[in-house]
């Protein structure tokens, strides 16, 4: 085994055995983006996507893939989302964009989602949302300990505000107001030991390639 996979093994062996073999994937950047510490960690809610489109891709099956031949590897800039050239479909250039303006290598940073289980909407695992945040987070907990990274960006306040709470970052430090009639809020939240959470909004739905609606400078401060 080499320092490389060694720590995304260890991450693997905290994700509960029944998450597994849900459809869906852990980790949206390689083994190299887990290696050694880490200033960012990026967190969206869960996989988008049909899951009927991908029943042959479950927590365990994507991981393997990802531990045996994907080093520098980015879910966001070197796959290809519902058939389009990588790195060009949905949000997809507007989390390189973010990588681009913060000087980051997206293989090199380490991306996943609060919840493994891939659904098409936020809605279809309503339900369970709670629970299988519950059953990720030791994953979390265990990627923070072995990254020590400074700033933690989530997409969306849902997955934002699991994030604050469990690691009771409650004390709010910086905001971004988008520039237009909508105002729509990102906001960064610091623990009592210093890590920072940044709340941001979602990149589905708000255009981070517009200079009006662009929290990545808000993200830039929180690594300062």
């Amino acid at each position: 085994m080499n320092s490389s996979s060694s720590t995304i093994e260890l991450l693997y062996n905290s994700i509960p055995s029944d998450v597994c073999q849900r459809l869906g994937k852990a980790f949206y950047s390689g083994c190299a983006a887990f290696e050694g510490q880490a200033s960012l960690y990026v967190l969206g809610l869960n996989p988008g996507g049909d899951p009927s489109e991908h029943k042959a891709e479950t927590v365990e099956s994507h991981t393997a893939a990802v531990l045996h031949n994907r080093a520098n590897w980015s879910a966001y800039r070197d796959e290809s989302w519902k058939d389009a050239a990588p790195g060009t479909s949905g949000m997809q250039p507007l989390v390189l964009h973010m990588f681009a303006a913060l000087k980051l290598d997206p293989g090199l940073v380490p991306c996943s989602n609060l919840i493994f289980v891939r659904s098409r909407r936020e809605s279809d695992i309503r339900q369970e949302i709670k629970s299988l945040a519950e059953l990720c987070w030791a994953f979390h907990l265990r990627a923070i300990e072995q990254l020590r990274p400074r700033v933690i960006v989530c997409f969306g306040k849902r997955a934002g505000r699991y994030v604050c709470s469990s690691l009771e970052a409650t004390k709010p430090c910086d905001q971004f107001i988008e520039r237009n009639h909508r105002r729509w809020r990102s906001q960064v939240f610091a623990s009592s030991i210093g890590l920072k959470i940044v709340v941001a909004t979602h990149p589905s739905i708000a255009d981070w390639c517009a200079p009006a609606t662009d929290p990545t400078l808000l993200i830039q401060g929180a690594l300062k």
